[in-house]
């Protein structure tokens, strides 16, 4: 099959992907200027500025910024917020500090993600990111475990501007406004115009407030726009994808176990920590059983977009899934590229297709970081 319109699937890509969730709210003022700006935006997301294919190439080719609208954060504040933290979450959050974030995951009972989010401190509170069509249903959960601790949690979402960039420039641009950057993936630096999260190599998160209107977001969108390509969250979104990095979202929640979704890998589990929801069942796959599930990256050659949730089939399950879509955004190249769990030996023996055994094959790509069980 050749390359599809990319235009077309990366807007379909995000119609389907947010039709059946609540409307995503945005700063009003902030959502206006990135109209003037150029964007379209749909369900308060910023779809593109005007060219969705020479976007999506740029984020593999060049230098982007995006708005991450996609994303909302929770903050929780309260003198007892650490030990509330550690005790429901999945990594060590003692570890967090002003200059270390950190990838945790909110766990059920049984071990199953209810939600992954990238987790920094802000002065004394803890900002959770996840995405935001979460963001409330896993403040009303994380609200039932408060009871007489010292704790608030609310919706930080509106209050700060969370923007993207990435690329070969990021960096020098970055260093611009705010001097010197970590050196370490995760590692945060703090300065007056805002906060700055190293994601990667090339990739950064600024997170900065709108208290003042916009004008300390707009100034910062201003002077990186004139050095790099705004494009929309999609992009983002794929980068995350090929990063190996999973999103919890609505439709894949309690669906894995940290391990099949490789959050060991990144540094959001900590298997030295006390007690937290679920992770008895965590420890006893990390250290008792046998993973029979990993996710990898992988790629559909198919003009219709792939969905989180959607299971995937090989020959050798007698007509059970082998497998699930985490995440999925449109390739450069066309068709689709994808995070998904799959039943190791369906991945080493078999060709995996998406829906059903009549369904388009998998391409599995290589891994952007090392499988301990490969």
């Amino acid at each position: 099959m050749g390359k599809v319109d990319i235009t077309g699937a990366l807007n379909n890509t995000a119609r389907e992907y947010f039709q059946h969730f609540r409307q995503i709210t945005m700063n009003p003022d902030w959502q206006e200027f990135l109209t003037r700006q150029g964007a379209t935006l749909a369900d308060g997301i910023v779809q593109d500025f005007g060219d969705s294919a020479a976007e999506l190439q740029e984020a593999g080719l060049g230098t982007i910024l995006c708005d991450l609208g996609q994303l909302g954060t929770l903050r929780v504040s309260g003198e007892e917020a650490l030990t509330f933290l550690q005790n429901l979450f999945s990594n060590d959050i003692r570890e967090v500090s002003p200059t270390r974030a950190q990838y945790s995951s909110f766990n059920s009972a049984k071990g199953r993600m209810l939600a992954t989010m990238l987790v920094w401190r802000q002065g004394d509170d803890y900002m959770l990111q996840l995405p935001r069509q979460l963001c409330e249903p896993i403040r009303k959960k994380l609200s039932m475990y408060v009871l007489r601790a010292k704790v608030k949690i609310s919706d930080a979402s509106d209050e700060i501007v969370v923007l993207g960039l990435s690329g070969a420039n990021a960096q020098e641009i970055l260093q611009t406004h705010f001097g010197e950057l970590p050196d370490l993936t995760l590692g945060v630096s703090a300065t007056e115009p805002g906060i700055v999260i190293r994601i990667g190599a090339q990739r950064f998160q600024v997170i900065t407030t709108v208290s003042d209107g916009v004008s300390g977001a707009a100034a910062l969108w201003a002077e990186f726009a004139q050095r790099c390509r705004p494009a929309g969250s999609a992009c983002w979104d794929w980068l995350d994808i090929r990063s190996g990095i999973p999103v919890i979202l609505p439709q894949t929640q309690e669906q894995f176990v940290a391990q099949m979704v490789n959050l060991e890998l990144l540094g959001g589990v900590n298997f030295k920590k006390g007690c937290y929801p679920g992770q008895e069942i965590v420890a006893r796959m990390q250290y008792l059983g046998k993973l029979k599930r990993r996710m990898y990256l992988a790629h559909l050659d198919s003009n219709t977009a792939p969905m989180p949730g959607d299971e995937l089939f090989s020959a050798d399950m007698e007509g059970q899934a082998s497998g699930m879509i985490v995440n999925a955004a449109a390739s450069p190249d066309g068709g689709f590229d994808l995070l998904a769990t799959v039943q190791n030996s369906s991945r080493e023996t078999q060709v995996v297709h998406w829906k059903s055994l009549q369904g388009e094959p998998l391409e599995f790509l290589p891994m952007p970081y090392p499988l301990p069980d490969a």
